[in-house]
Parts: C-alpha cells; structure tokens; sequence
C-alpha cells in the first residue's frame, strides 16, 4: 500500500483537546437522505473551518459520478469540485467537534482508512461515531428505531431489534469503524431505520434520530430544533395522504402490528407476514410522485 500519508493534507491543527469526529460520508446507506441531512444541518447550524483535505483525486471514480459543470452561453462558468474532508465546528455550547464528509472513496479504501487514522491520532480523536440511514420494515407512525454498533459499548443505545449475525455489502466507513476498533481506538456507528417505502425522500425524522444518538454518545448539543420542526411538516403531509387512502392505511395498519410485536417479543414473525416494499410502494406511488412536483420537492 502507498504511503497513505499522501492523501492527506493538516491545514490547520487547532487545540481541540479530545473532539469527536463523527464521519458522515455520502454515496452509501442514505436511506431518507438521513446522513445528508446530518451534515447540511451542521453545516447550517454552526460555523466550519476546513481543516484537513484529502487528495480525492486519488479516491473517486469520476466516470461513475461525474461532477457538475455549468456552462453558460459560450463559455464553462464553474465547475463543482468534489471535495472530501475533514470541518472543525463549535456546537452549542461551544465545544469542539469534527466533521468528515464528502464522496464516500471508490477505490483504495485501505489507503484512505489509514489516512483517516492519521487524522484521529494527530487531531487527538477520542471518539469516531459514523451515521447512516437504512430502509426498515417500520412504519412512519412508530418512532425511528436506531441500530448502535461499535466499542465502547457503554456507548450504545440498546437496539429496538435484536439483528444478530448478517453478511451486508461494506462501506468505507464501516471499514473505518472496524479498523479502527482492531486499533484499539473508539469507534461506533448509528444507522437509523427509515421506513422503506419512504427511503428516497427526505425524511428529517431520521437525521433528527441519528443526531439525537450522537448528542447522547458524545455529549453534544447539536441544535436539533429545525430539524423537528421539519419532521413535523413532512409527518403531517405522509399522514394527510394516509388518511385519503384506504389501501395505505390497511398496509400500514398491517405493518404497525408487525413491528409492535417484534418490539414487544410477541410471538415469531416470519418473512411472509411482513408486508413487501412493493405493496407499499404502489400503496404510496400518489404521495411520492405529488410530493415530487412541488415546488423544491426531492426531484423537482
């Protein structure tokens, strides 16, 4: 492996003490736009000084995603370069944490973990807490349900459900995570389980979720209030399009009972019992395509 070094550039390297880094990389379980969310909230809420840089040049596959130019009338005006990279931001309260983002690494994931490394040790990283948003057989009617994960575990919330072993596709943060831990650093992760037949919106609840976790495992005050404000706004529409449509609400009715009981250890479920993503999908097709048409809708 090369120097991953290289990849990494400290154009800053303040006095933070012992900060939080929480990693919240786009392109990979962003179930309802949760970790994006995450971040625009950040981002929005408090002040950020860009304090490393990573060479991303090296990371990103720029056929598979490719960056936007705009062009205008004769001439290229601007170009929207990727940019991955380590934020220094003042919560609330004034106390330091650090804010990974950008395009989640396409090759040299290795390279990129150990560059990552590199900053929690010269940056003094006591904690690493990734996010992610995962598509859930749970209905929006229940409070969103968060999956903890990582060491320490006097960190973790308890799990709603008990998950036990699966194989699932890696990510370069959960990479992060686990190379972390087997260094003997802190390292956890939240995944918040945003209900599956509205996993393409932008559903606040879940980011609201997510943050709420990490005020909890780092001490944090993150300023969650627009972000509830806008859950609400986004509850109330789901429910208006509920109330209208019959089939909706014998699905989520359905579903409601399943996950009630799953919770509450009633019985065993079986896979059949569960209501499909495509009897929900078509059950919510109306909802997703009006929200889609109006005016700073998801795809509008």
């Amino acid at each position: 492996m090369r120097d991953p070094a290289e990849l990494v550039e400290f154009l800053a390297r303040p006095e933070l003490g012992s900060p939080v880094l929480i990693e919240a990389l786009d392109g990979f379980l962003e179930a309802g736009h949760a970790v994006q969310l995450c971040r625009d909230h950040l981002r929005d809420s408090f002040e950020s000084e860009l304090v490393v840089r990573f060479a991303v040049d090296e990371l990103l596959d720029y056929r598979s995603r490719r960056p936007l130019l705009l062009f205008d009338t004769d001439h290229w005006e601007s170009y929207e370069e990727p940019t991955l990279a380590v934020h220094l931001l003042r919560d609330a309260n004034a106390t330091p944490f650090l804010l990974l983002s950008g395009p989640e690494p396409d090759i040299q994931w290795e390279r990129f973990v150990a560059a990552v490394a590199l900053v929690v040790e010269r940056l003094q990283v006591r904690l690493t807490i990734g996010l992610h948003g995962v598509p859930w057989a749970a209905p929006h009617t229940r409070p969103i349900g968060v999956t903890a994960h990582g060491q320490p575990r006097s960190l973790l919330d308890p799990s709603p459900v008990g998950i036990g072993q699966v194989r699932v596709p890696a990510s370069a943060g959960h990479l992060l995570e686990y190379r972390l831990a087997q260094a003997g650093r802190d390292a956890i992760g939240f995944a918040a389980h945003v209900p599956h037949y509205l996993s393409h919106i932008e559903y606040p609840r879940a980011a609201e979720a997510l943050l709420e976790a990490v005020e909890r495992a780092a001490g944090l005050s993150l300023g969650l209030g627009s972000l509830a404000e806008a859950g609400a706004e986004v509850q109330a529409a789901i429910d208006a399009q509920v109330e209208s449509d019959p089939q909706a609400q014998t699905v989520i009715r359905e579903l409601e009972e399943s996950h009630d009981a799953t919770l509450g250890e009633v019985g065993t479920l079986q896979p059949e019992e569960l209501p499909t993503s495509e009897e929900l999908g078509a059950a919510f097709q109306r909802f997703l395509a009006e929200r889609a048409r109006r005016p700073g809708g998801e795809d509008s």
